[in-house]
């Protein structure tokens, strides 16, 4: 693969990474009402689910989705609902105290990895983006058009885990700042589940 089209490639995933979306907001508000860890785990989690995109693209499922508009429905309202119950659960553990004993459940990273494969693979929107971005810079001349296809795909996995563990550990120093503010810290898993309400919201009303 020529080296120009990857650099330009890897140039536009990190700009589309960057911009706020599901992903990056799920990352941020596990970093900020638990630790960086949790962000990280989260992180783990979304990368992996690109995986099974990754793969779609490479097999053409991605295609079928979008051309069938029951499919692209049930995983978009999947999506979305999953969404919506946790952010239901973080509204429930509104009143939990984030640096109390009460709250080591939540510090499960495991159960967050789980959550970041889920919510990835529940985004058809993810698999979209795969469908029209790859092609561009897939060269058709060299021939082993999924090898490409796996190799872009992987690049897209890297640079997302580095920048989301950069994320995360910035969005950790934030909740330090907001321990410090009772006010704030009290209302930590509101403003989780907020975010995860709306990340919810923009999924289930999003169009192909």
């Amino acid at each position: 693969m020529d080296v120009t089209m990857v650099l330009s490639y890897l140039g536009v995933v990190v700009f589309l990474t960057l911009m706020p979306g599901p992903d990056i907001l799920f990352v941020i508000a596990q970093s900020i009402s638990q630790n960086k860890k949790a962000g990280i785990a989260t992180a783990l989690g979304l990368c992996s689910g690109l995986i099974v995109h990754i793969s779609a693209a490479a097999l053409g499922i991605s295609a079928i989705i979008y051309q069938s508009a029951i499919a692209f429905a049930i995983v978009k309202y999947a999506g979305a609902i999953y969404l919506l119950f946790l952010a239901f659960q973080s509204f429930r553990e509104k009143d939990t105290n984030p640096n109390g004993t009460n709250n080591k459940r939540l510090f499960n990273y495991k159960a967050l990895y789980k959550k970041g494969i889920l919510m990835n693979i529940l985004n058809p929107k993810v698999s979209l983006l795969f469908l029209a971005l790859l092609p561009q810079f897939v060269n058709e001349s060299i021939g082993n058009v999924t090898g490409q296809v796996f190799i872009l795909g992987m690049i897209t996995m890297v640079q997302a885990l580095v920048i989301f563990v950069g994320i995360s550990i910035l969005s950790d120093k934030i909740r330090y700042l907001f321990e410090r503010n009772s006010f704030i810290a009290k209302r930590i898993n509101i403003i989780k589940g907020s975010i995860l309400g709306a990340i919810g919201l923009q999924i289930a009303f999003s169009e192909k």
